[in-house]
């Protein structure tokens, strides 16, 4: 279906298509398949400020974005688990690229001014972007697993339920070292894949694996490009994070969130969280 709105509607219409014979008011349009009205309707002001609304599209299409990344990651996963290796890459590269679009996003938001913000930041009471369960469940797919941060979703027993879910099974990169430890040997003959701390930090027996992959990526190249994909996709959230703290930063200073956290410090904190510790920090030994 053509989604282009500079189309000459003379030329751009088929006659003897079925729209055309059933007539518009019973052919389902453009607008019947996305939801158009609907989603156009959910973006409620609560200030007179004129840039609430940019506010409110900046944040509800990151959360649909997100919505795409979870689902991508979850193809991913499923993949990895049967091995179709060519479907685990396509989505993990999709992934990096919902990142980049995140990326892409906040240069709209930076627009605003700390004068805009402040005409309509009393509106939004205690909500921060740190309650959005989506991003959570992101971290918690890739195994950055903090259950502190349930606290703000236990309100919500859909939400919880699901995260609680996501935490009883392993996670994506639990499921990356353990193809690590099957197919690599290590020396000391067939060992199990570590346990990953949550959140995790880097274990030094999981980077001596990497070690001999990257040593001898003609034998280990499924590997190789296994892990040069997770090396990407955290590249592009690193930089989503950077972001954002940047971004705060520029508009709110080093005042509070607005849900209670810290702000600029607590995002500042943020960006030493390592998703794949053990691939950064093999770097250095190559």
């Amino acid at each position: 279906m053509s989604t282009s709105s500079d189309q000459d509607p003379d030329t751009a219409f088929d006659p003897s298509s079925d729209g055309a014979k059933m007539g518009f008011a019973d052919a389902m349009s453009y607008g019947d398949y996305l939801h158009i009205d609907s989603l156009l309707d959910q973006q409620h002001c609560l200030s007179g400020a004129h840039d609430e609304l940019l506010f409110i599209i900046q944040h509800q299409t990151s959360e649909l974005w997100m919505k795409l990344a979870i689902h991508e990651l979850g193809a991913a996963r499923d993949a990895l688990l049967t091995g179709d290796t060519p479907k685990m890459f396509k989505m993990l590269a999709r992934v990096s690229r919902i990142f980049e679009q995140l990326n892409n996003q906040w240069d709209v938001l930076r627009t605003m001014t700390p004068a805009d913000y402040t005409r309509f930041r009393e509106a939004l009471g205690p909500s921060s972007g740190f309650q959005s369960y989506q991003y959570r469940m992101i971290e918690y797919i890739l195994g950055n697993r903090n259950t502190h941060m349930m606290k703000p979703h236990e309100h919500l027993p859909q939400v919880r339920a699901a995260l609680e879910a996501e935490l009883a099974r392993p996670s994506f990169y639990d499921e990356v070292v353990a193809l690590l430890f099957r197919t690599v040997d290590g020396g000391e003959g067939a060992m199990p894949a570590p346990q990953l701390d949550s959140p995790h930090s880097a274990r030094d027996e999981i980077q001596a694996r990497w070690k001999i992959v990257y040593e001898d990526i003609d034998r280990y190249w499924t590997l190789y490009e296994l892990a040069e994909k997770l090396v990407d996709l955290e590249d592009y959230f690193r930089r989503w994070r950077f972001n954002h703290v940047t971004t705060v930063e520029r508009v709110i200073g080093f005042k509070r969130g607005t849900g209670g956290t810290s702000g600029v410090a607590y995002l500042r904190r943020m960006l030493s969280v390592e998703l794949f510790p053990e691939l950064w920090h093999l770097r250095g030994e190559l």
